[in-house]
């Protein structure tokens, strides 16, 4: 339980952003039986795989994964991109709500990377997120603020 938790918290730290803007719709099938309606997941696994695959191969380049790390980086961001997906289908008309299942999931796949990660390879993940992102590294979140941004909370 802990551990699902985490995975799915890391991934949304990484990318909240576009996971929030991209559509949920599943894609048109071909076969459109009233059977195979209800039983279709409000998003499409192999397009989750797909974004998951290419979270972890990029995350293997730019931190160095060895072939266990690959492994279990991997069931994290795919845990984390299917619990985001379902806290959006679910919340899409309580902004509010949904923004914080994120945020959780977000701090749960921070915390699974943590546990899988070197600290140089989280830390290198950490500077490379907080580039990207905008966001904070875990030691600005702990009280230092980070190098060129305001210190945010009394700022």
């Amino acid at each position: 339980m802990k551990s699902t938790s985490l995975l799915l918290s890391v991934f949304l730290l990484a990318a909240p952003a576009t996971l929030l803007a991209q559509n949920t719709k599943p894609l048109p099938s071909k076969t459109n039986t009233s059977a195979a309606s209800t039983a279709t997941p409000l998003f499409n696994e192999t397009q989750l795989t797909e974004r998951a695959t290419s979270l972890t191969a990029n995350m293997q380049k730019g931190l160095g994964l060895n072939p266990q790390q690959v492994e279990k980086v991997q069931k994290i961001n795919l845990t984390s991109i299917r619990a985001v997906e379902t806290a959006r289908a679910q919340y899409r008309r309580d902004l509010r709500k949904m923004a914080g299942v994120v945020e959780d999931v977000g701090q749960s796949r921070l915390a699974a990377l943590k546990e899988v990660l070197s600290p140089t390879q989280f830390d290198r993940y950490q500077r490379k997120r907080e580039e990207k992102m905008g966001v904070p590294s875990g030691s600005a979140a702990q009280g230092n603020p980070a190098p060129g941004l305001p210190g945010g909370y009394g700022e």
